[in-house]
């Protein structure tokens, strides 16, 4: 006799992770506890995930390889602490979803459905093999679509009417926000071959060692990332100076580090939401409080913009189709993964990315902006980078993003260049940042640390560098690079 036909009487229900590693605020496992189902959850290593960029880079680096897997593992935790379990699998989605539908005698497949290509066509995958109904949500921003003050077809292409109509939209009278869901408090167990978890090893990846300049130890979970929310508001009671400190590049607690925790979906943007409400209510109400809200937007309107344009979001002419002639400068490029431009602002940040897999949002502008508008190359290639090595890589954000650092997004400023020596001076002052992470620089006074190539041969031997040789010098001219690559983006404009 099969264990179904022991609760004949109930429904059983499929419930497949993506990016929405959670138990909280998760639309298609309430509905399937609400409809008092049998809960099959499910989350699917797909290879393709695990494959290559078309610049030769790995999709899914070791750094976010790492934290899904620790999240998918505190998930399979939070479905036994409820009663039931996580089936783990690795292969093609849409064939693992029809074998467990027909060995488990599923009736219903429940999911969050996503934005872009590569999801979408995993979906479409799914859907043409399924024998049973499925049901949709949406799960990833912090408006729900039918929410929005406008159809997405008519979305806002510039951020801050978004931003101004959605704000608007939303009162205490209509708060156009809703609640987030509350977890299960308990689901029955189906029996099933839960699967093993998998390593880094089964992808072909290691870690490198753990450095102790990393400014946070990322632990993938909802557990790890509901710990890091309450130890932030609560606890160090961080959030009322979020806006004036947002900007710093140096510890833990210069913002909220809540990325990775929104990328995979461990933390909704909803339940961050309710937490700065309850924040305002209980301590203060002020610019810090909103600025994280404000911030939340940003990540919305990305992922609307990608919702409405779809491909358009990947390809070289970005979303304005300006056919800039991008450099395929290779050489360049590599100096640039690497962190041997010869600014220093740069090379500290995309060595802190190589070496950790983070960087800050400060440091994310200025190395796009020196790779697009002084090295003239292909912005693809640095988002490709970026997707490979950021823990917190989130599709829309980080291509809408790089468009608009490259000045063919839609809400481009136009040549919109980053003068590198003066952003050091203003968020890194006594050079800390760039002597943490470029060693060779740690003797040069903060006076002299942004420009060590103006050292003279005496200075040189004083701070115990060599200008050519224990640090580069500058790769381009800072000012006369922009200003040629700016008449070549003006040519295509």
């Amino acid at each position: 006799m099969s264990d179904r036909a022991t609760s004949a009487q109930k429904n059983r229900i499929l419930i497949w992770h993506r990016q929405d590693l959670r138990v909280a605020d998760h639309a298609p496992l309430a509905q399937a506890a609400a409809e008092g189902a049998e809960v099959v959850a499910l989350y699917c290593f797909d290879d393709r995930a695990f494959g290559s960029t078309p610049a030769g880079f790995a999709k899914t680096g070791a750094f976010r390889a790492q934290f899904l897997i620790e999240s998918v593992a505190d998930l399979r935790q939070r479905y036994r602490s409820l009663g039931a379990d996580l089936l783990v699998r690795r292969g093609k989605t849409a064939e693992i979803i029809a074998l467990l539908v027909q060995e488990l005698e599923i009736d219903r497949l429940y999911f969050h459905t996503y934005l872009t290509s590569e999801e979408l066509s995993i979906e479409q995958a799914v859907i043409s093999q399924l024998q049973i109904p499925h049901r949709t949500w949406w799960g990833h921003t912090l408006y729900l679509p039918e929410d929005l003050p406008f159809k997405i077809s008519e979305l806002p292409e510039l951020f801050t009417k978004f931003r101004k109509t959605v704000e608007a939209s939303t009162t205490k009278a209509s708060p156009k926000i809703r609640r987030p869901l509350a977890a299960p408090q308990s689901l029955s167990k189906v029996m099933a071959d839960p699967g093993d978890l998998p390593v880094l090893a089964d992808f072909g990846l290691a870690l490198p060692p753990v450095d102790n300049r990393a400014v946070l130890r990322f632990q993938g979970g909802e557990t790890a990332g509901m710990a890091r929310l309450q130890q932030y508001f609560w606890q160090q009671d961080l959030l009322k100076k979020y806006k004036e400190t947002r900007n710093g590049m140096v510890g833990a607690d210069y913002s909220s580090k809540f990325s990775p925790w929104l990328a995979l979906g461990c933390l909704s943007a909803r339940s961050i939401y309710a937490e700065v409400q309850k924040y305002e209510q209980e301590r203060v109400q002020n610019d810090s409080t909103y600025w994280l809200i404000f911030e939340l937007l940003w990540r919305d309107y990305f992922a609307f913009i990608a919702a409405k344009h779809g491909n358009k979001i990947f390809q070289a002419s970005g979303l304005r189709g300006l056919s800039i002639p991008w450099k395929q400068d290779q050489q360049r490029f590599d100096l640039w993964c690497a962190g041997k431009t010869g600014f220093p602002l740069v090379d500290a940040n995309m060595r802190e990315l190589a070496t950790t897999g983070f960087m800050s949002n400060r440091g994310r502008q200025n190395v796009a902006s020196f790779l697009t508008k002084n090295l003239g190359i292909n912005w693809r290639w640095g988002a490709e980078w970026f997707e490979s090595l950021l823990i917190d890589y989130d599709v829309a954000s980080n291509w809408g993003n790089w468009n608009y650092t490259a000045g063919v997004g839609n809400d481009a400023r136009g040549f919109r260049f980053f003068n590198i020596y003066k952003q050091a001076k203003d968020y890194d002052p006594q050079g800390q940042y760039v002597k943490l992470w470029l060693p060779e620089l740690a003797e040069i006074p903060a006076a002299k640390v942004h420009e060590p190539n103006k050292l003279l041969p005496v200075e040189q031997q004083r701070f115990k560098v060599r200008i050519g040789v224990d640090y580069p010098q500058p790769i381009v001219d800072l000012f006369k690079s922009a200003a040629a690559n700016e008449k070549i983006y003006d040519a295509a404009r």
